[in-house]
């Protein structure tokens, strides 16, 4: 295996085992702290109808344990150990990590190659954690824009299965069993599915053989078809009326965007930290609460909404670039409507100012900084941009989005925002 390890200029190591696991390496020795993810290549994106929130709901059953870490066992150990896990659920990928005092590392790489081989899946475990989820969707059923966000989400895919909820439709909550759930996890969740990402304090050479030690002796899964699902071209413009006992009204509007490795998505993402702030993407980014922003001017200083913003993140297939507002009192759909409107046709018109463009550029570079300072953050970006794009995507991150100008983002601006490509989202509370 020696010889199949490859180190690019970015400084990272990385190889495939024989079974296909492929591991990626970033030996940096700035604290005594180490921390390793395994990210598996299936998430929301991979379901189809009937058998929606499975990833998330196997992602739940693999924290139940296995015969040598039963339920619980492996909690107390890592508190022992002085360490932090999760394990997260996204359209595009599944994730478990570890991190640890350097010299405890090790026993995250015995849980996550017992997790990928030796789920146990007890069907005792399955009702009450139907329970689980379900009630976990209601809690988000409580919240009415997160109902608009998902009836939008929905109406914006009429064939690709980023239309489902990561957390899936109820009504297959309800059927789904356990021979759905392990069969998912046997396809799935397998070592030529999966890329596991080890950063911090250690020695590459040891790591690796640590990584073919506990890995390398696991089955390869089903070689997987790629999914070949398109969305059709966006013809005409569609609209969700939602109506409820809460008195806030709320507006989403989303637009059909390119993918992450488009030439369009930086520019977009300037595009995005201009109308909206900067933000950092991925689970660790916060977002800029600077007030300067075209949105925030346009809706909030002029007391039109209480809040606004706009978001895009990269995903692989093509995905949704979306604007939200929280109306202020007495304030028609129409005017916030209108009023972001006319934000976009005004860069459409007259472009951004080079204040602006570098303002975006800036703030978005310093979230950037932040969302990947601790080497939990670095593994988490290495193995999401592995996922969406590749190595290369993350590493020449700055640069791309460096080179972007105020022509490219007045550009994206016109080709990717048009009234028949809108989905628009109006909640608002029932009248008696």
């Amino acid at each position: 295996m020696g010889e199949m390890a490859t180190t690019n200029e970015n400084g990272l190591t990385i190889t495939t085992l024989e079974n296909g696991l492929r591991v990626i390496l970033q030996e940096t020795h700035q604290a005594p702290v180490a921390s390793f993810w395994v990210f598996y290549r299936v998430g929301s994106r991979n379901e189809t109808s009937g058998l929606t929130g499975i990833s998330h709901w196997v992602e739940h059953m693999l924290f139940k344990g296995s015969e040598r870490y039963p339920q619980g066992e492996f909690d107390k150990v890592v508190a022992r150990a002085g360490g932090q896990f999760n394990g997260m659920t996204w359209q595009d990928w599944t994730t478990y990590f570890e991190t640890f005092p350097s010299d405890r590392i090790e026993l995250a790489l015995d849980v996550e190659s017992d997790r990928m081989a030796k789920a146990v899946f007890d069907p005792e475990e399955i009702d009450p954690e139907r329970t689980v989820i379900i009630s976990e969707r209601e809690g988000s059923e409580n919240s009415y824009r997160w109902l608009l966000d998902t009836e939008v989400q929905a109406a914006a895919f009429q064939a690709h299965s980023y239309q489902h909820p990561i957390i899936g439709w109820r009504e297959d909550l309800l059927t789904m069993n356990r021979d759905d759930l392990y069969s998912h996890y046997r396809t799935f969740y397998t070592p030529n599915n999966a890329t596991a990402v080890a950063v911090g304090d250690f020695d590459t050479a040891e790591m690796l053989a640590k990584i073919e030690h506990y890995f390398g002796g696991l089955t390869r899964g089903p070689e997987l078809k790629p999914l070949r699902v398109r969305e059709p071209a966006q013809l005409a413009e569609r609209r969700i009326l939602l109506r409820g006992a809460d008195h806030t009204s709320h507006l989403q509007m989303a637009f059909p965007g390119p993918n992450a490795r488009h030439p369009d998505f930086f520019p977009l993402t300037v595009l995005d930290a201009i109308l909206g702030g900067a933000k950092g993407m991925g689970l660790f980014g916060g977002s800029s609460s600077n007030r300067s922003n075209r949105l925030y001017r346009a809706l909030v200083d002029k007391e039109l909404a209480v809040g606004t913003g706009c978001g895009f993140m990269p995903t692989i297939d093509p995905y949704l670039f979306s604007f939200h507002a929280t109306l202020a009192r007495d304030v028609t759909h129409q005017q916030v409507e209108d009023a972001i409107w006319a934000e976009i046709e005004k860069v459409q018109t007259d472009g951004v100012t080079a204040a602006e463009l570098e303002k975006a550029i800036k703030q978005t570079k310093a979230q950037f900084a932040y969302s990947s300072e601790s080497v939990t953050n670095q593994a988490y970006w290495l193995g999401f941009s592995d996922m969406i794009a590749d190595t290369d995507w993350f590493a020449n991150w700055l640069e791309s989005l460096t080179a972007v100008t105020a022509a490219d983002v007045q550009r994206v601006a016109q080709a990717w925002f048009s009234r028949k490509r809108q989905t628009v989202g109006w909640y608002l509370p029932e009248t008696v």
